[in-house]
């Protein structure tokens, strides 16, 4: 699946909110201008065919405020402890926050 990717995904440590899905908080465990994928410790019901509003909280280091996705749901995997997302991003309402931070993620994988 990954290598099939026309954007690189940049690993990250946001923490997400899924409004009206899942009360407690998700980590964001990638990001590209395209899609994410997110991971929680509890089962997310979501519906394939729905699209959502994610709410990205950027790890301090990032200093760029949290801001919203569109999002629709590609694939979904639950383990014993797990449940994992990948998701398309749509739209995002505060655009250059968004680009902002994966501006961000890029300058800090090369720095690596």
């Amino acid at each position: 699946m990954f290598n099939k990717r026309k954007n690189i995904r940049y690993q990250t440590l946001a923490r997400v909110h899924l409004p009206g899905l899942f009360e407690g908080e998700a980590m964001l465990k990638d990001l590209s201008v395209t899609g994410c994928g997110i991971e929680s410790t509890e089962f997310v019901d979501i519906k394939m065919d729905k699209k959502y509003k994610i709410q990205i909280i950027p790890e301090a280091a990032a200093k760029i405020d949290s801001f919203e996705l569109i999002v629709e749901p590609r694939w979904i995997r639950t383990g014993e402890y797990s449940c994992e997302i990948g998701f398309y991003v749509v739209k995002s309402p505060k655009g250059k926050l968004f680009q902002r931070y994966v501006d961000y993620l890029d300058w800090r994988a090369s720095a690596q």
